[in-house]
């Protein structure tokens, strides 16, 4: 089975359309949330894109509640896993800022998802990780993780990932 970890910067396009939305609706038609990872502080990061956006008239007010309330109701769901950023995690990413040249957030992303992917391996599964950022979709790749940008590939993509 395939597990999905959502950056910040593939999530919001569930909530927001841009390049990529498609993708990332069809995601999440095929992966049950029990098998979706988020970042407790990428929802914050999320949450920052809506109002980004409805502050620069990219979404109306109206489009920008609706988000708001779909974002709640979905990431809120308890079967998705959230992962918490602890003092251990976040000082265990440090390294990973200087390897990799990301940032912080990404770091902790990182450092989490080389955490989650040994025991789901061992236990016959595989973990993607889900981003449009060019440079944390290049250090999951160094680091020997599974990556799929939803702004450069497709949903047939996914679905030869996912299997059927």
């Amino acid at each position: 089975m395939l597990y999905a970890y959502l950056d910040a910067s593939a999530l919001a396009k569930r909530y927001v359309v841009e390049p990529g939305t498609p993708v990332v609706n069809h995601l999440f038609a095929r992966i049950p949330a029990h098998r979706l990872i988020v970042l407790t502080v990428g929802m914050t990061e999320v949450a920052s894109i809506l109002v980004r956006k409805r502050n620069a008239g990219r979404i109306t007010s109206k489009a920008y509640t609706q988000a708001f309330l779909d974002f709640a109701a979905e990431i809120g769901d308890p079967a998705v896993d959230k992962v918490a950023v602890n003092d251990q995690l976040a000082t265990q990413a440090f390294d990973l800022v200087e390897k990799h040249s990301i940032n912080a957030t990404d770091a902790i992303l990182l450092r989490s998802a080389l955490d989650l992917a040994a025991p789901l391996k061992a236990a016959g599964h595989e973990l993607m990780v889900v981003a449009s950022d060019p440079r944390l979709l290049r250090a999951g790749r160094a680091e020997g993780l599974l990556t799929f940008n939803p702004e450069t590939q497709s949903a047939a993509d996914l679905d030869a990932l996912i299997g059927p």
